[in-house]
Order: C-alpha cells, then sequence, then structure tokens
C-alpha cells in the first residue's frame, strides 16, 4: 500500500471529471487500499480517487470512530430522495483547515459497486447522505467551497495558495 498525494485547492485537476471504472480488478483494488491508507493517514472520512490525481469514478469513506467500517463505492450514482435539506459543517482533504456549512438533501439511495465489483444499493441518511454528496462532487469536478458565496471562496482560495507559496 502507499500513501498518495491529495491535491489541495485551488488545483485544477480537482475539476476534472472522473470516467467511470469499466471493470473491477486489481489495479482497481489496489488503488482502493491505496485511498484508505491516504485517508486514514490524512486523517479524513473519506476520499474520491480525484482528489488523488486518479480520475476514476472511485469513492472510499469510513465514518466510524476506530476505522471499523470501510465502505468502497464504484461507479457511484446518487438519487434524492427528498427535497428537505440539512445543514452539515463540512471540511475537506483538499480544503485543508477549512469547515464551512452546506446545505444537502437529507435522504439519498446510493447505487454502486463494492471492492469486488459486487453491485449495491442503500439508503443513506445524516452524515453518509452528506458524505457520499460531498465525495460524489468529487467525482464531476465539484468541491463544497462552490457551495459558498464568492467572497468566501476566493477567500480561501487566496489563503490556500499564500500557503502554497510558503511550503514551496
Amino acid at each position: 500500500m502507499a500513501i498518495l498525494n491529495i491535491l489541495e485547492f485551488p488545483d485544477s485537476r480537482l475539476r476534472t471529471i472522473a470516467k467511470p471504472v469499466a471493470v473491477v480488478d486489481a489495479d482497481i483494488r489496489q488503488l482502493v487500499d491505496d485511498m484508505f491508507e491516504t485517508m486514514y493517514e490524512a486523517p479524513g472520512i473519506g476520499l474520491a480517487a480525484t482528489q488523488v490525481n486518479v480520475h476514476k469514478r472511485v469513492v472510499v469513506m469510513d465514518l466510524s470512530e476506530d476505522r471499523s467500517d470501510p465502505r468502497v463505492f464504484i461507479n457511484p450514482e446518487i438519487e434524492m430522495l427528498t427535497d428537505e435539506m440539512d445543514q452539515y459543517q463540512e471540511g475537506c482533504l483538499s480544503v485543508p483547515g477549512f469547515y464551512e456549512n452546506v446545505d444537502r438533501p437529507q435522504k439519498v439511495r446510493i447505487k454502486a459497486l463494492d471492492r469486488d465489483g459486487n453491485a449495491y444499493e442503500e439508503i443513506a441518511e445524516g452524515l453518509l447522505a452528506v458524505c457520499i454528496q460531498h465525495e460524489c462532487d468529487h467525482l464531476n469536478g465539484k468541491l463544497f467551497v462552490d457551495y459558498l458565496s464568492n467572497l468566501k471562496r476566493d477567500r480561501i482560495k487566496k489563503k490556500l495558495e499564500k500557503l502554497h507559496k510558503q511550503n514551496a
């Protein structure tokens, strides 16, 4: 397994739309394993392949406190099941150090393939619903900062660009 480099906003590669996975093979399973290692090390609760500059529709997630519930979503599709919105404070490994409130539908249906390529679907609410929507946004080239005002997004962008220059 390997720890992968996480792209940070405003890196333009984060805007790439991910391609569907044609076949779940050993390479995809290795990517999943590397993504879990990267996510846990960061530490985070979700990671999309786009964030590690792999433009395939793969998401890993673990919402447990003790890293006991690793979940894999390959080619995830989400369907909104309600117009009711919940507001959660979201953060992102690609926008380190920033947390902002985002409104998202409370309840969604997820259809995806697991680590072995088996199809499944489930209804998600609460944190799982928020997290899968956030990670699917990444696969579509969108970041949580896109839900913010231009002023907030520009402020975050400037701060991160300054940090990147200092660390270069």
